[in-house]
C-alpha cells in the first residue's frame, strides 16, 4: 500500500456548545492539517496521485476558513465545530475531489495546539 501525504495550516475562531469549560467561549487556533491517501497501485507515472492535485483540494477548502468563525460557516451549522468535525469536513470535501482515482483511503487529522488533535479516516468507493 502507497500513501502520499499533505499539510495545511489556517487560524480560525469557534467556540462550543456544551459542557467544554473555557471552550464555550469564542477562542482561536492556529489549526494544523494533515491529510494522507492510501492506494495500492502505482499510474504509469510512478506516482500514487498527483501530489498538487491533492495539495490544491486541502488548500481549497482550509482557505475557506482562514480567518473566519467557524460557527459562521455553512459546514458548521447545527454541531459543534469541534476538530472532530472539521476533520470530517476537510475529509467529505477533499474526498470528493479525489473520487475515481485509485485511491483506497483517506485520512485528515485536525490540531488544535500542539499537543491536541482529531482525526477521520474514510475510505473510497471501489
Amino acid at each position: 500500500m502507497y500513501e502520499v501525504g499533505v499539510v495545511a495550516h489556517f487560524e480560525a475562531a469557534h467556540r462550543l456548545v456544551g459542557d467544554f469549560g473555557p471552550a464555550q467561549r469564542m477562542h482561536g487556533h492556529t489549526y494544523r492539517v494533515e491529510l494522507s491517501v492510501r492506494g495500492p497501485n502505482l499510474a504509469a507515472d510512478g506516482t500514487l496521485v498527483d501530489i498538487g492535485v491533492v495539495q490544491t483540494a486541502l488548500r481549497s477548502i482550509v482557505g475557506s476558513f482562514h480567518y473566519q468563525n467557524l460557527d459562521d460557516l455553512a459546514p458548521f451549522q447545527g454541531t459543534n465545530s469541534t476538530a472532530e468535525v472539521v476533520a470530517a469536513v476537510i475529509c467529505d470535501t477533499v474526498m470528493a475531489e479525489l473520487q475515481q482515482r485509485g485511491l483506497a483511503t483517506i485520512r485528515v487529522a485536525v490540531w488544535e495546539s500542539g499537543d491536541a488533535w482529531a482525526a477521520v479516516q474514510r475510505e473510497f468507493a471501489a
